[in-house]
């Protein structure tokens, strides 16, 4: 069982490790890692052995693999397993086209036989629950969610995630639901809604709508990971939590600073954190200060400067006052 059916999103280049930590403290159901390849050959590369390491983690330990060949996904989750994940979670969302053109990712949901070997093979592969993510279909006119939840279902998937966008729509156009809460109604499994919720009111709107059992939050909590207690809050309340001070925002991002030089050491550290940094500030109004950041090339300055910048910003609300 869950704590709450507020989950993030896995995502290339952002769950990582230090994220997921930072997502679950701040009050996460459940965070799933950055899609690691089935397939063996990729796994001895930097960036795949960063993916893999789960140090300090806490369980569930939920990985998400990608590929398109039964035989080296159901390896790829008995390896996975053994590196401690106590949940595999199949990608068949991602729209990436250097996902998609390898037969991976969303592009599976055009062959729903290879779909259901893929998934027999995975479940039968491991004795820990497997989760599946998908897409609503290929394009709006083949939107075929419906059977593939049903064929994930005979196959023995756990829960089914579900982004309210064909491969084809990429990020773009206006999210649907509709064919969310038509999967709900067609299996027993739980069902998680993803897609454009970027607060808690739409979380419940969109769950009260598809009758979805939770949701999935993915680009929403890039600079702001207390999204998940605002959400679960609003769940159990029906109220919503204010704003965190500037302070408690300061203190959170240095905090993500920390992890991220620790994890990846300074080098890569410093550069990683210049996104995650954009990221928080967008809600500060902080285009000019982000320029500047993205030249400091070391840990003390990054971090000096995040603190003069909220120096300068809690005057402006002290004078504002």
């Amino acid at each position: 069982m869950l704590p709450n059916p507020v989950i993030l999103a896995p995502m290339a280049g952002v769950t990582d490790r230090p994220f997921r930590q930072l997502c679950r403290e701040l009050g996460a159901g459940l965070v799933v890692s950055e899609m690691v390849s089935g397939n063996p050959d990729l796994r001895k590369t930097r960036k795949s052995q960063l993916r893999l390491d789960h140090t300090g983690e806490p369980e569930p330990i939920a990985v998400q693999i990608v590929g398109g060949d039964p035989l080296i996904m159901a390896a790829g989750a008995r390896f996975n397993v053994e590196n401690g994940a106590q949940i595999i979670d199949i990608n068949m969302g991602c729209p990436a086209k250097k996902v998609c053109n390898k037969a991976a990712g969303s592009a599976l949901l055009k062959d729903e036989a290879l779909v259901k070997d893929i998934l027999q093979a995975v479940v039968e592969s491991v004795d820990v629950p497997v989760s599946l993510k998908i897409r609503t279909g290929w394009d709006p006119d083949n939107r075929n969610g419906v059977r593939i939840a049903e064929i994930a279902q005979a196959a023995g998937i756990v829960s089914l995630a579900v982004h309210g966008r064909t491969r084809a729509c990429g990020y773009k156009n206006t999210v649907e639901y509709d064919t969310i809460r038509d999967i709900k109604q067609s299996v027993s499994i739980p069902v998680f809604a993803n897609g454009d919720i970027t607060d808690a009111r739409k979380a419940v709107e969109v769950m009260q709508y598809t009758g979805a059992d939770g949701v999935l939050i993915g680009r929403a909590a890039q600079g702001r990971p207390w999204i998940f207690r605002e959400v679960t809050h609003y769940l159990n309340t029906g109220e919503c939590l204010d704003e965190p001070a500037l302070d408690e925002v300061q203190n959170i991002l240095i905090r993500h600073l920390h992890a991220l030089y620790e994890f990846y050491g300074e080098f890569a550290g410093v550069r990683i954190a210049r996104k995650h940094v954009g990221w928080y500030l967008q809600y500060q109004q902080g285009g000019d200060f982000r320029k500047q950041f993205n030249q400091l090339e070391c840990p003390v300055t990054q971090q000096q400067a995040v603190e003069q910048f909220f120096r300068d910003r809690m005057k402006e609300k002290e004078l504002a006052a």
